[in-house]
């Protein structure tokens, strides 16, 4: 049967993931910087997972039955007071909705909000997945070119002034505004505030994806877009995946009530509530404190794994290239030579060198970044790191000189 007959128009707009298609080649001896996978010795450690296990069995039916769609409330309340505690974003249970991942936030966002043509503005790159989810309502992009203090805003500003003599206005701008993905950059407070100012100006919603603020390697003078938040206009998401564990599909949205409520309708037509068992997993996890304990090692490890593929990237990549300064996160971006194309020569790269990243093009929306790539550096060994990027300056130096 031909089934493309029978499959919708938007299916168009379906495209795999980059980084997923690459982790099917990245087998066997290849170094792999392309997920975003954390540190296997940052998960949960055996005695708290004995711990929650007993934790669980103690609340028995409640963790395997059915759950409302906005979440376990003593798991909203708990998030509640780790965002008034930790992120300084005062808010309450009722304007929480706990998500299967902030994934599922970006393809709510993208039900609730976007109609087709409608404009969403990203920063110049943006995270791949966020694309992905977006896409499939089909807007139009505009992207935002980044510097090492975040969003250039000034360009934003000019932007916004065109297109509102044009008639046109943005529905909302999506944003991670601290350790970026891909970049690892974080924005001055001086543009956040700017940004706020403009959103109020030209009548838009700020999208702000946080799921690496907890892992800053500097001491950065920030607040949250969403603690400056005087309007609602900001939606604010985050997860549980990078400082407690992947497997635990739990991530959270805080706006406010009003629309909160569409979001919850949303939800209800994907999967009618989180799995209990993980939102019980976490609100041990943060009642015991093990997210709090752990933070310092992830920290640690990770700025180590930064500065040392850095410095690595400095000292054997060819001349030319160019690295970004992460804050925090877990990811370092750079620019070749723009005569290099990085997703052309990867499957190349991987095959002969043992070596795999992720192309940069995939976080432009506006169809640049051919000389990019991310690089990962949590998941890998210290030794890996090494050997990796030795094997990866190799690959491009070869590249460079065939060209």
């Amino acid at each position: 049967m031909n089934f493309y007959n029978f499959v919708a128009k938007r299916t168009d707009r379906m495209k795999a993931s980059d980084v997923r298609e690459i982790l099917r080649y990245a087998k066997g001896d290849v170094i792999s910087f392309a997920g975003g996978f954390p540190d296997p010795c940052c998960l949960p450690s055996e005695d708290e997972i004995c711990s929650a296990i007993d934790y669980i069995s103690k609340v028995k039916e409640k963790a395997f039955q059915y759950g409302l769609t906005g979440g376990i409330l003593e798991l909203r309340e708990e998030v509640a007071r780790y965002c008034a505690e930790k992120l300084d974003i005062k808010t309450s249970a009722e304007e929480i909705l706990i998500t299967t991942g902030s994934q599922q936030v970006l393809d709510i966002t993208g039900r609730v909000l976007i109609n087709q043509r409608d404009y969403v503005i990203t920063e110049l790159p943006t995270y791949i997945a966020a694309i992905q989810a977006f896409s499939l309502f089909r807007p139009n992009y505009l992207g935002i070119p980044m510097d090492d203090d975040g969003m250039k805003i000034d360009y934003l500003e000019n932007s916004l002034r065109v297109m509102k003599e044009e008639g046109l206005r943005p529905k909302f701008i999506y944003t991670i505004p601290t350790c970026q993905n891909p970049a690892g950059l974080s924005m001055s407070m001086d543009r956040r505030k700017w940004l706020l100012e403009l959103a109020s100006k030209y009548d838009f919603m700020v999208v702000e994806d946080d799921p690496y603020s907890q892992i800053m390697f500097k001491d950065t003078n920030f607040k949250r877009l969403k603690s400056l938040d005087t309007e609602g206009r900001v939606i604010y998401l985050s997860t549980f995946s990078k400082i407690y564990a992947p497997g635990v599909r739990v991530g959270w949205v805080i706006a406010d009530k009003s629309l909160l409520n569409y979001y919850e309708l949303a939800k209800q037509s994907v999967d009618l509530c989180t799995s209990s068992v993980d939102q019980y997993f976490v609100l041990h996890a943060l009642q015991s404190g093990a997210i709090e304990k752990r933070l310092p090692t992830i920290i640690n490890k990770y700025k180590t794994k930064c500065e040392l593929m850095r410095r690595m990237l400095e000292e054997k990549m060819p001349e030319g290239s160019k690295w970004s300064s992460p804050v925090g996160g877990m990811f370092i971006f750079g620019w070749l030579d723009e005569r290099v194309n990085t997703k052309k020569i990867l499957i190349d790269v991987i095959q002969e060198y043992k070596v795999a990243y992720v192309p940069g093009s995939s976080f432009f929306v506006d169809g640049s970044g051919w000389n990019t790539l991310r690089l990962n550096f949590s998941f890998p060994t210290e030794q890996q790191i090494e050997v990796g990027v030795e094997r990866l300056a190799e690959a491009i130096g070869n590249e460079l000189r065939k060209l």
